[in-house]
C-alpha cells in the first residue's frame, strides 16, 4: 500500500507515542480515545490491549462496525509554539484477521513499547487504519 503521508509526516508520527482516536456510532455521536500505534506498511495500526477497561466489547470497536470511518490525530505540544505540530489521518479501520500481519505488527508495538512484553496481544483484537486524506500543521 503507497503512502498516504509524506516522508515528514511519517517521520513525526513514527517518534509520537500517543495519538487520539476519534469514531463514531452508527448515528453519528463521536467518540476520541488516547491510543498506542505504530505506522507500519502505509497503515496505523492500534491494539486493544490488557490495561483495565470499562466492558468486554469496547465502544471503539462497536463503533467501527458500525462506521469504519475514523480519524486519528498525532501532535507535539511546546511552550516554544514554533514547534507545535499535528498531523490528521483520516481512513477506514478493519479488525487485523490475517495472522502473518498480525505477528508482524505486534512484533512492531512490542519494539515500541516495553509495556507490551508481558501481554498477550495475539489473542485480543487488532485495530488497522488504511489512510484515505490527510492533513498536517507546525513544525512537522
Amino acid at each position: 500500500m503507497p503512502d498516504m503521508l509524506s516522508p515528514r509526516e511519517i517521520v513525526f508520527v513514527r517518534a509520537q507515542r500517543v495519538a487520539r482516536m476519534a469514531t463514531a456510532d452508527a448515528h453519528g455521536r463521536p467518540f476520541a480515545v488516547p491510543v498506542c500505534f505504530v505506522y507500519l506498511n502505509g497503515c496505523l495500526y492500534t491494539p486493544v490491549d490488557e490495561k483495565p477497561k470499562s466492558g468486554r466489547r469496547l465502544r471503539r470497536l462497536r463503533n467501527i462496525e458500525a462506521n469504519p470511518q475514523v480519524a486519528l490525530v498525532l501532535d507535539r505540544y511546546e511552550d516554544d509554539w514554533e514547534r507545535l505540530a499535528w498531523v490528521l489521518i483520516r481512513g477506514r479501520a478493519s479488525l487485523v484477521t490475517d495472522g502473518g500481519e498480525k505477528a508482524q505488527v505486534t512484533a512492531a508495538l512490542r519494539r515500541k513499547y516495553e509495556q507490551y512484553h508481558s501481554m498477550a496481544l495475539e489473542q485480543l483484537p487488532l485495530i488497522r487504519v488504511n489512510p484515505e486524506q490527510t492533513a498536517s500543521w507546525g513544525a512537522v
